[in-house]
């Protein structure tokens, strides 16, 4: 940990303004001409009008509700398990939406390449399988591999939001939410409007999007388009990446109904990525959902993903080795609440998943299974709370998971919480880990189903409005983890579960609001990881955990009507070295145009998130986007 924190202090601020060799002359004078305009015309901005009283004030904010690890929709500092809340506001902030993931600590996005062309996303030293992601509440987990669970097709402009709920999610949502669960909450809109925009940057970088927004008495639709390229920082690491996502909200007698609809579609440049080997990937995913209120006490939601996955072993050489799979979800959901008195409430309902695949590889295989599951929840605000459910995952007549959870919180007194919980999870093998082959990775057709019994117990402070801090220790106890293993470095990996794998961490938070709509926020989470003896066998995965990771951020308005946002991070892996990132960015609106500067990796630093796949180095993207205001 000393290392962490000497690394901390000597690294920020770091040099930052020299520009790396990718980054052309011509680039070099686009992007400070941009920054001039920028200043000048917050200059003029702030010459032309001073700041009022009510500017520098701080605004006593509305506390954020929460839907995430609860069966209704509640504040969330009277949530009795640890969920955190990451905000797009506004997106053109952030390259691409899963940037605000590096927010908190406890999230780890090992990406193999930025932008959400590819990603690994795990909580409190998860595997990538073990953490669930949902769309507004609706599975997005890729059967045939956790490494797809992130392709979402989402624009950056149709994300509002992200709740994450650490700790065990299955007695909420079933099969591999062990670590806990990311859900993703689109975004709505009050008002009319059109937006189109354009970025370039170094790195061979240029990015279109474009958003259109019609609201109606009772009816909003939002249609979102976003294009990213770039020919890579290194060679075979091009990129390519369009999403296409729509939203519509409606409200009749019934009640509330959202339609979403959504594509994506990726190529990329996979070199190291599964090996030494100069790969190739495209990945195409389509996704319909429909959440659907039946009166004010019942809701129905179905959904459907389809994705598929083309990939070369050579580049070069795309005979040699290629696979092809498509794999279909389809998930429905009905739920009920019952007011059993004024503070109390039942939860309960069903589910029915039914997933297939059609593999060049992995061969054509498809499994269902339902569920269903209870929450009795008492609840009296600002003084205490209670709640306990279950879930049975039934497989077949045979075969079934039951999944409990207890939570409960108390208010020692105003301000101050005391709260605490025990979960039970599990993870069906994905049919990568159950039939995968190529010449450097073998899956296991007799691999088990993951367990985990999750703990943890938090103090949160918040004394309302500027403040809030929280102190969470948890424990993960894992059981048949699935990864991979190798006797040597020449032998190939072979899927296996592994017996036992103890994870014990604290995770601390601090905010604070201040002037101008700005907040600061630090936060900082240790693990350490107690896995069983494996005779000398080498893992692929599991030790990849950060074992120290710190944040600090602040978001803000500026003087001359500027946002702005920075972040610094350190990580320190299990067993390496530590490495800062650190990220800024700056936008500003006029008339009717709008422009951003957006800095990632400023200070140029040489990493890996994955072993053996180098990510970038700096980068800087400058956009304008051009919009209309309607009624």
């Amino acid at each position: 940990m000393s290392g962490f924190f000497t690394y901390c202090l000597r690294r920020f601020p770091y040099d930052w303004v020299r520009m790396p060799k990718a980054f052309c002359p011509r680039a070099q004078r686009g992007v400070i001409a941009a920054l001039l305009l920028l200043a000048a015309a917050g200059s003029r901005a702030q010459e032309s009008s001073t700041p009022s009283n009510a500017d520098a004030k701080i605004t006593r904010p509305q506390e954020t509700v929460v839907v995430t690890g609860t069966f209704e929709a509640i504040p969330e500092t009277e949530i009795d398990r640890s969920v955190s809340v990451l905000e797009l506001n506004p997106a053109d902030l952030y390259q691409s939406w899963v940037d605000a993931l590096a927010s908190d600590p406890s999230l780890d996005l090992r990406q193999r390449a930025p932008n959400d062309i590819q990603g690994d996303l795990s909580i409190r030293g998860s595997s990538f399988g073990q953490t669930l992601i949902l769309l507004n509440g609706l599975r997005m987990d890729d059967v045939q591999s956790g490494h797809h669970d992130m392709d979402l097709p989402l624009p950056s402009q149709s994300v509002a939001r992200i709740e994450v709920l650490g700790g065990a999610g299955s007695a909420f949502y079933g099969s591999d939410a062990m670590a806990g669960a990311v859900n993703v909450i689109t975004a709505t809109s009050e008002h009319a409007q059109l937006r189109v925009g354009a970025g370039i940057g170094n790195l061979g970088t240029n990015q279109q999007s474009a958003s259109a927004t019609l609201v109606r008495e009772n009816v909003d639709q939002q249609l979102d388009f976003e294009r990213d390229f770039s020919s890579g920082f290194r060679a075979d690491r091009d990129y390519r990446s369009a999403t296409l996502f729509s939203s519509t909200g409606a409200h009749t007698e019934l009640g509330h109904s959202l339609l979403m609809l959504g594509y994506g579609d990726k190529p990329f440049g996979a070199d190291q990525f599964y090996g030494p080997f100069n790969s190739w990937e495209r990945t195409k995913s389509w996704f319909v959902g429909l959440t659907q209120d039946l009166g004010s006490n019942t809701q129905l939601d179905l959904g459907f993903r389809r994705h598929s996955d083309e990939f070369v072993l050579l580049r070069n050489d795309p005979s040699f080795y290629e696979n092809n799979h498509i794999d279909r979800s389809w998930q429905a959901d009905l739920r009920r609440r019952d007011r059993l008195s004024t503070n109390s409430t039942l939860f309960y309902g069903a589910e029915g998943i039914h997933e297939s695949i059609e593999s060049s590889n992995l061969g054509n295989h498809d499994r269902s299974r339902g569920a269903v599951y209870l929450d009795y929840d008492v609840r009296a605000l600002k003084r205490f709370s209670f709640s306990a459910a279950a879930r049975e995952e039934i497989f077949n007549a045979s075969h079934g998971e039951l999944n409990p959870t207890l939570a409960a919180g108390v208010w020692l007194k105003p301000g101050w919480k005391l709260k605490g919980s025990a979960s039970r999870a599990f993870r069906l093998p994905s049919y990568t880990d159950l039939y995968y082959h190529d010449p450097a990775n073998f899956g296991n057709p007799n691999l088990r189903p993951e367990r985990a019994w999750d703990y943890e117990g938090g103090l949160l402070w918040y004394p309302g409005g500027r403040f809030k801090s929280e102190l969470t220790v948890f424990e993960r106890r894992d059981r048949d983890v699935i990864d991979y293993v190798r006797s040597s470095s020449t032998a190939p990996y072979m899927a296996e579960n592994i017996q036992r794998l103890n994870f014990t961490g604290v995770e601390v938070s601090f905010e604070a609001r201040l002037p101008r709509e700005q907040q600061v926020e630090v936060a900082f989470t240790e693990l350490h990881g107690l896995q069983q003896a494996l005779s000398g066998v080498e893992t692929k995965y599991t030790f990849n955990y950060p074992s120290h990771d710190g944040v600090i951020a602040w978001h803000g308005k500026l003087p001359g009507k500027f946002v702005a946002r920075s972040r610094v991070g350190v990580v320190e892996r299990y067993a390496s070295d530590p490495y800062g990132l650190w990220d800024a960015a700056i936008a500003r609106e006029f008339s009717h145009i709008a422009a951003h500067l957006v800095l990632s990796n400023i200070t140029d630093t040489q990493y890996e998130e994955i072993s053996g796949v180098v990510m970038p180095g700096r980068s800087v993207v400058f956009g304008l986007e051009f919009f209309w205001h309607g009624r």
